[in-house]
């Protein structure tokens, strides 16, 4: 469903977009750029062992009126939301994860990218991909390495797949590999109940937030803070209360936690045994 034009606006001051949207290649970077700036990407949902809803409105006030961020199936609807509203055409991807996994792992297709179409040609816009959301849309149909604001990526082509990779450690390193098969909103609904509920899902089990901004990165998994910088080996700091974890989940990641009124005994749980 399409924004009205209180929700579009809303939208962009959360972003903080300020230019006339045009359903251009100039604006589908702007806002690819804004967007993980500013939602960031996390999991306090599914970790505090709550349903996480993928219903328009509610992924909507969440990401942008709650001061919250979300995963794949949450930012990469509201960004396809936004960018058909400007007139763009977008449909939903569905990805098989590769990330720091090896090669004989074969993971179901538990991710959500999406596929912008233009007269310039098709992109791979995708704002949720945890500690490696792109910064940038990428040229669906170039091998050759793309800059973003961050990473150097590629995508490679084979028997129909696609596959994004990142310049990581002086190598391309798979993130994803992706169809161009069209899916429908209960696709996102079956991926979206196992990531939150399966009992070996890391979005139960584990603390996950990223964001990147101006500089670098900002990462965390449970009590490790990483912070990335170009060119630098990353900062690591290991958290050592729950009042830190929370300055962090506010100050770094922009996370308002107000209304998560069962997240201060969760984030006990990582510290009990320093009890």
């Amino acid at each position: 469903m399409l924004l009205n034009d209180t929700d579009l606006d809303a939208y962009f001051t959360r972003i903080g977009f300020t230019s006339t949207p045009r359903p251009d290649e100039a604006t589908l970077r702007q806002l690819h750029a804004l967007h993980p700036q500013h939602i960031p990407f996390e999991n306090l949902d599914s970790w505090q062992g709550q349903r996480v809803t993928l219903r328009e409105e509610a992924v909507f006030r969440k990401l942008v009126h709650a001061g919250r961020g979300g995963y794949c199936f949450e930012q990469n609807q509201l960004f396809q939301r936004v960018l058909q509203t400007l007139g763009f055409t977008v449909q939903g991807l569905s990805a098989r994860v590769l990330w720091m996994l090896p090669p004989e792992l074969v993971l179901p297709r538990t991710h959500m990218a999406l596929l912008v179409s233009m007269d310039a040609g098709q992109w791979i816009a995708d704002v949720g991909f945890g500690g490696m959301t792109m910064t940038a849309p990428l040229a669906l149909h170039s091998t050759a390495a793309q800059a973003t604001p961050h990473e150097q990526l590629r995508v490679r082509t084979e028997n129909g797949l696609y596959t994004v990779e990142a310049w990581v450690k002086e190598r391309w390193q798979p993130l994803y590999r992706v169809s161009l098969d069209p899916c429908a909103p209960a696709d996102y609904e079956t991926g979206n109940w196992y990531v939150s509920t399966y009992p070996e899902s890391r979005f139960v089990n584990q603390l996950i937030a990223s964001r990147p901004d101006a500089q670098g990165r900002h990462a965390l998994l449970d009590r490790r803070y990483t912070r990335h910088l170009p060119q630098q080996e990353p900062s690591v700091t290991e958290l050592q209360t729950a009042q830190e974890l929370r300055a962090v989940l506010h100050n770094r990641f922009g996370i308002r936690l107000d209304e998560l009124d069962q997240l201060n005994a969760r984030i006990n749980t990582l510290f009990d045994e320093d009890r």
